[in-house]
């Protein structure tokens, strides 16, 4: 079977492209699996002194693959693990991460963009939670790790999809580029940060995940205990 990610290396940058353009890079178990071996690999790469993710095609991320959702126990312990397991490997990242989002970051997509430490956008980029129209409570968690009280409160509460435009006014990017100069900015910006000095861009990150952790952990840990109880019910082994 074809790899879902590309991995490659331009000096000590990692560029990390989901590969399923014909589905809008949504997130499949497979693709999970795939996205947390990559980022715990590169993590403890000394080569490797900052990661770029991006996407294949013309989006981003849609979010997750919803046509595996359900099924057996087994299928949804999978749900839950590679879910886990894959965005905690972007978001607890030793590395600078930097989210390269040429097209459309929805829902998980939006979470996964969230994630990393900056965001710089192609004019074509578009973000936001529109699963919530349709009952799926959105990540709030990811979206006030990075956006202020107020932007993280209206984007969820509404669902509201916002433009490059728009994500750059309100804080959700850092910079907007045209399509086609997207990748060689972003690599740019990543290749600065890959070339300070490691040492210092380690404990920088350390400090920013320490951040991170105390003030928004216990949140996060709250979402992934109200996603393992919707996907695993009263099963023994739903709190795992």
């Amino acid at each position: 079977m074809p790899s879902l990610l590309a991995i490659s290396e331009r000096g000590r940058v990692a560029v990390v492209t989901l590969q399923r353009p014909e589905k809008r890079n949504a997130l499949s178990i497979d693709l999970r699996v795939e996205l947390q071996d990559a980022f715990e690999r590169l993590a403890g790469d000394g080569s490797v002194g900052c990661i770029m993710l991006t996407g294949a095609g013309t989006a981003f991320c849609a979010g997750m693959d919803t046509s595996q959702f359900g099924g057996d126990l087994d299928n949804r312990r999978r749900l839950v693990e590679t879910s886990t397991g894959a965005f905690q490997a972007v978001g607890q990242c030793p590395k600078p991460v930097l989210a390269a989002v040429n097209g459309p970051a929805l829902a998980g997509g939006f979470a996964l963009a969230l994630l990393c430490d900056i965001r710089i956008a192609s004019e074509t980029a578009t973000f936001g939670y529109p699963e919530l129209p349709i009952g799926i409570p959105p990540s709030y968690a990811s979206a006030r790790a990075a956006l202020s009280p107020a932007v993280a409160r209206e984007l969820c509460l509404t669902g509201r999809v916002i433009d490059a435009a728009e994500a750059l006014r309100v804080g959700v990017v850092t910079e907007v580029c045209p399509p086609g100069e997207l990748r060689e900015r972003t690599t740019e910006v990543a290749e600065k940060i890959a070339g300070m000095p490691q040492s210092a861009q380690e404990e920088t990150k350390r400090r920013i995940l320490m951040d991170g952790e105390r003030s928004w952990g216990e949140l996060f840990a709250e979402e992934g205990r109200v996603f393992r109880e919707v996907l695993l019910g009263g099963e023994p082994d739903s709190a795992a």
